[in-house]
């Protein structure tokens, strides 16, 4: 599972004051459950993510994963994450399956082990059409498959998505969607980050809403409509947003 306690990340600028980007956040996410993060942008999701994935360090808090801490043993506990971040870049000039077999060297993993994983990623994601072009000649969509294959190719229990649909058109997202269901039915850990209410919605088992570097709720979406008299998530958020922006200068 991943554990997130008391994770704060402050900035300091130089002549300027500090920036709070995430302040306290405390969250559990067990094997084969999906919990959404929605906010606006600046909400502090991409800082929180990217503390959870051990590419920043926390000011204050610390995180667990897989039951290997990860500020004393970062190198170990990246070994149990895949991290999908939002301007991820693939290698151009390097096939979809060469670039996957260059990943799985990183990961340690043998070259029967990187073809037999590679070949069951081209299935789960069907990427049999293009797996072996350039990726600088890829469609937005086919290339996002590629960044996911990369991310998940040495199996990790731990997956942090941050916002893997955004900007792909209906069937790319539909792909994606469909394998993140069966990464929680396999019985992975899922942070999943996304601007879209509807995903949120039909994929998450409880959704976190973040708003200047807090939590302001967290649960299944009912229970999140229920506390709020909301119909739906967007209502939800800005019910529990605009008290807090309303008292800003």
């Amino acid at each position: 599972m991943l554990i997130a306690e008391s994770l704060s990340k402050t900035f300091y600028m130089p002549r300027s004051a500090p920036i709070e980007a995430v302040r306290g956040v405390s969250f559990t996410v067990e094997p084969g459950e999906i919990l959404g993060l929605l906010g606006p942008n600046g909400a502090g999701k991409t800082t929180l993510l990217r503390m959870l994935a051990t590419i920043l360090a926390p000011t204050s808090g610390r995180c667990v994963v897989d039951g290997v801490p990860a500020d004393t043993q970062p190198d170990e506990a990246r070994r149990h994450i895949g991290f999908l971040s939002g301007n991820t870049k693939l290698y151009g000039r390097l096939t979809g399956r060469e670039l996957l077999r260059y990943f799985g060297r990183l990961f340690g993993m043998t070259e029967a082990a990187i073809r037999e994983r590679t070949n069951e990623l081209v299935q789960l994601l069907h990427m049999e059409a293009f797996a072996d072009r350039r990726c600088d000649t890829l469609s937005t969509g086919q290339a996002q498959r590629v960044s996911i294959a990369r991310v998940i190719l040495h199996d990790p229990p731990v997956l942090i998505l941050d916002e893997p649909t955004l900007g792909l058109d209906i069937m790319s997202s539909r792909t994606i969607l469909d394998f993140i269901r069966e990464a929680r039915a396999r019985g992975h850990s899922i942070i999943f980050s996304t601007h879209y209410m509807t995903e949120a919605e039909l994929l998450c088992d409880r959704i976190g809403l973040i708003h200047d570097g807090e939590i302001l709720a967290l649960g299944p979406t009912q229970t999140l409509l229920d506390k709020t008299g909301a119909a739906n998530l967007q209502d939800a958020f800005l019910a529990l947003a605009e008290p807090k922006g309303a008292d800003a200068p």
